[in-house]
Formats: C-alpha cells, sequence, structure tokens
C-alpha cells in the first residue's frame, strides 16, 4: 500500500482512487491531461505583479502587499508550499508592518492553476489567519474550484515524489 502522506486528511475511497492510478502508472497522465500548461510567471517582478493583480481584484481593503518572491529555502518537509509574512519595525516613534509572499520555487515550473491556488492561499491569509471555514470560503470565491485544484496539487506533489524530484 502506497504511502501518501499529502493526501492524508482525504476519505480513503479518494486515496484508493489515487493508489490506483499509480499501480497502473497513470498518475502522470492524468496530471499532464487536466494540467497540460505551465505558467510564464518566472520572476520575483513578474509574481508580484501576478499576486498584486489578484489582490486588486478580490481583497481591495486588505493590507498592501511590500514583497512577493519565489523562495528556494521553502521545502515540503516543513509542509510550506507559501509562507506569509508580517514584519513589525520600530521607525523613529512608528511601528512599520510589512506583508510579505514566499511561494516554494518548484512553482516555477507547475501548470498555472497550481501556482493561483498557492497565491490566492496566502493573499487569504491577509484577511483570514486561520485554516477555517471562513478562509476556505474566501479562497472558493478568489479562485472557483480551489478545493478541487487544491486536492489535484497534492496529487501533483505526490507524483513528484514517486518520481524521485527534490
Amino acid at each position: 500500500m502506497t504511502a501518501l502522506k499529502y493526501l492524508q486528511a482525504y476519505p480513503a475511497a479518494l486515496q484508493e482512487q489515487v493508489r490506483q492510478l499509480i499501480a497502473k502508472d497513470k498518475l502522470g497522465a492524468y496530471l499532464e491531461e487536466r494540467y497540460p500548461e505551465r505558467h510564464a510567471v518566472q520572476s520575483d517582478k513578474a509574481l508580484y505583479a501576478y499576486a498584486l493583480a489578484l489582490k486588486q481584484e478580490h481583497l481591495r481593503n486588505a493590507p498592501s502587499i511590500d514583497k512577493v518572491l519565489f523562495d528556494n529555502r521553502l521545502d515540503l518537509t516543513h509542509r510550506a508550499l507559501g509562507l506569509h509574512t508580517t514584519i513589525s519595525r520600530v521607525q523613529g516613534g512608528n511601528l512599520k508592518s510589512k506583508k510579505e509572499i514566499r511561494i516554494a520555487s518548484l512553482f516555477k515550473e507547475a501548470a498555472p492553476e497550481f501556482l493561483r491556488m498557492i497565491v490566492v492561499h496566502e493573499l487569504a491569509h491577509f484577511k483570514e489567519s486561520d485554516h477555517n471555514k471562513a478562509f476556505y470560503k474566501l479562497c472558493e470565491y478568489m479562485m472557483p474550484g480551489y478545493h478541487q485544484v487544491e486536492f489535484d496539487l497534492r496529487v501533483y506533489l505526490t507524483w513528484r515524489d514517486l518520481q524521485g524530484k527534490p
């Protein structure tokens, strides 16, 4: 029985479907059929513009984004596909706060839907800090079909592991 570390929270029936695709060596074909394209966002500057456009479209009243970048140090061992941080500094008598989003570099080569899902997820944390019902409702608002793409992203990560990719 194949261990599916990225899919542990999903029902056993879904996990079994993924195991069957693995056993038939069709997991890669499934992903290629559903997500045949790769996105064109390859630089930190382009990623910032991409995230800013999504924020402007869906979260106009959320705090501004100060930095968005691909991060080579984010890895799957810590289950971090993306990271949002708020850095507060005292400047003179004022407290300055900066919002940053970091996306794991492995998503430079991913499908556009996967990149959008990660960016939407991190942007949603600007409004909702916890992974609660309101958080996922916001994600679904910003990206209809969010839950399916999140599942498929976890299938993609499983496939990458099977391929021996770091």
